[in-house]
């Protein structure tokens, strides 16, 4: 099977978290994608939908879904996104499609957080995948020597400007053996909106499409 095969296969698995009644968040990436066809398909009578990006947003509407802003709805059941990378720990890499300070919110104010991704994402340490850091565009080569000095190299996503108005450095090289300590110490550097380790949010539940079906993790 194909990524993309396995990818639809985890965003139909999470259909089974979405009940009636509920607000639910929704990531940004491809495997989102699959997912908000998914919900079109399904046509679950939920209260509406908190979108983390503006192409989130934009899919959901094309959908006839109703997107509601999370500054009126409080808390919300349950937030549905992909990943990068994904440890034994439930402490992922996101931000591969730019939006991953909107996407911590989403997850931090969601009280379970659904990651869904093809099995390739499935990873025994995070660090392959290079890191973004959401950078505003004044301090990009200050946070870019600061994270030279944490042992990282820091590339600028050229032509990219997330839906913040900021810049992304996409990091490789850096040790991230305490996922935790190195998302706070790149957090504490002026300039960083926000970077996208997620160690103190991690997923409650993985789910990972595989040759053999949904792989799936609880904490």
């Amino acid at each position: 099977m194909n990524a993309d095969a396995l990818k639809k296969m985890a965003a139909e698995a999470a259909l089974r978290y979405i009940q009636p009644g509920m607000i639910v968040g929704v990531g940004t990436g491809s495997t989102t994608n699959f997912f908000i066809e998914a919900l079109g398909a399904a046509r679950i009578h939920v209260d509406g939908y908190v979108a983390s990006s503006l192409a989130t947003e934009n899919r959901l509407k094309m959908q006839g879904f109703n997107v509601l802003d999370l500054n009126g709805t409080g808390d919300i059941p349950v937030y549905i996104d992909g990943a990068d990378e994904a440890d034994p720990h439930f402490r992922l890499i996101k931000g591969g499609g730019g939006a991953l300070t909107r996407e911590k919110v989403v997850a931090s104010a969601a009280r379970l957080f659904v990651c869904i991704a093809d099995v390739s994402k499935d990873k025994p340490m995070l660090g392959k995948f290079p890191l973004p850091v959401e950078v505003i565009p004044f301090a990009r080569s200050y946070v870019a020597r600061q994270l030279v000095k944490l042992g990282g190299s820091p590339t600028l996503r050229d032509g990219v400007t997330t839906d913040n108005g900021n810049a992304i450095l996409d990091v490789t090289g850096l040790d991230l053996s305490d996922p935790l300590r190195m998302e706070e110490t790149i957090n504490a550097i002026p300039g960083v909106l926000d970077n996208g380790i997620f160690a103190r949010r991690r997923a409650d539940v993985l789910l990972f499409g595989s040759a053999d079906g949904i792989i799936e993790r609880k904490t």
